[in-house]
């Protein structure tokens, strides 16, 4: 059985002076791991994504949009935003967070869907 193991996620990326870093940890066909690093004041603005998603803040604090709720953030703080819900990240300090984007199969077929128009 293939597997990867990483003792401990807030040593795989240092939090930039200035920006936001993603490194990816892992992806499969099921599933896509990265791991974010902000400096403070950085931010997503709002978007989706077309597929579900678990967000993990590991160290720091944000302000999480998720759908018309804002809510603080602090280390251990979790979230699943199902596909499509509008959401935003503001680094309220130097922030590590670890997102996982469950692969349904759905992406696939709007892909599919989009070359047939």
């Amino acid at each position: 059985m293939d597997y990867k193991f990483l003792a401990d996620l807030v040593k795989e990326v240092e939090v930039p002076k200035d920006g936001i870093l993603s490194r990816p940890l892992y992806s499969d066909a099921d599933v896509r791991v990265v791991l974010f690093g902000f400096s403070q004041g950085q931010e997503l603005s709002e978007h989706t994504a077309s597929m579900p998603a678990i967000l993990q803040v590991l160290q720091g604090e944000a302000t999480l949009g998720l759908g018309r709720d804002k809510l603080e953030a602090v280390p251990g703080s979790w979230a699943y935003m199902p596909p499509n819900l509008p959401h935003s990240i503001v680094a309220k300090s130097p922030l590590l967070l670890l997102l996982v984007l469950v692969k349904t199969g759905a992406e696939e077929d709007e892909e599919e869907d989009e070359d047939v128009e």
